[in-house]
């Protein structure tokens, strides 16, 4: 008998017939115990280990879904604080670009987001929209760049030739980066040291699930994973980054 592949996942899926839509969920990741560790032992995304200057994912900048999300960062940028913006002088000149590529992104500033506030500000590192919304106990959900709260989740749409959508819901893996993200040093959805919460992903991410599916589907998905978690112990698949260890 063959042995299981390292990089199996386990995938749950559903009709929504008021939508023409079928919904595909990566269940491995979202029953794991993956958590952000920003600034707790993330290495960042350069080519070599960097947790000292605690950049997590934001050394690129953001890459916007189109103009719609790009207004929509503009406009809460513009409620930023000096208190809560390290480079809110910066920003006055503007916050994103497009690059020759017709790419929307983020400024850059000392080679990384114009949003990030860097160690030895008076706030700590960490991104400025994410403070405003904690200060202002507010969602930060409609405050950053869309790919900016989803991650580590992913979501694809594709359209079949009869107009049904099949849209997955999956882990964002270095390859979704591009070419460049082979050249990352260190991922988190494939790194242990991030596989450390004390809940599922599909609790502790709830708000931004239900922003990407809607609650309707949000409650279908979780009522199919606490069924599958009354399984017998062994009949699910673990992480493929938990196996690893």
């Amino acid at each position: 008998m063959s042995s299981l592949p390292l990089d199996t996942h386990e995938w749950v899926s559903f009709a929504d017939d008021d939508h023409e839509r079928t919904w595909l969920f990566d269940a491995t990741f979202l029953e794991s115990n993956w958590e952000c560790i920003f600034g707790n032992g993330c290495q960042g995304v350069l080519t070599g280990a960097a947790p000292e200057l605690v950049q997590g994912c934001c050394s690129y900048g953001a890459h916007f879904v189109d103009e719609k999300d790009r207004r929509r960062v503009e406009k809460a940028a513009k409620r930023l604080t000096k208190e809560q913006w390290q480079f809110r002088a910066k920003g006055k000149n503007g916050t994103t670009r497009v690059k020759k590529n017709g790419e929307i992104v983020t400024r850059l500033v000392d080679d990384a987001c114009i949003f990030l506030n860097r160690p030895g500000f008076e706030r700590g590192p960490g991104c400025a929209l994410h403070v405003m919304a904690m200060d202002n106990q507010e969602s930060y959900i409609p405050l950053k760049p869309e790919v900016c709260w989803q991650l580590p989740l992913r979501r694809d749409d594709d359209v079949q030739d009869d107009g049904h959508v099949i849209t997955r819901i999956s882990q964002w893996d270095r390859r979704d980066w591009g070419p460049g993200g082979s050249e990352f040093h260190w991922w988190c959805t494939e790194a242990p040291e991030a596989f450390v919460g004390k809940s599922r992903v599909v609790d502790s991410m709830r708000e931004e699930l239900i922003a990407m599916v809607g609650e309707t589907i949000y409650e279908k998905l979780l009522a199919v994973l606490n069924q599958r978690t009354k399984a017998p112990v062994g009949t699910r698949i673990a992480h493929p980054t938990i196996r690893r260890r």
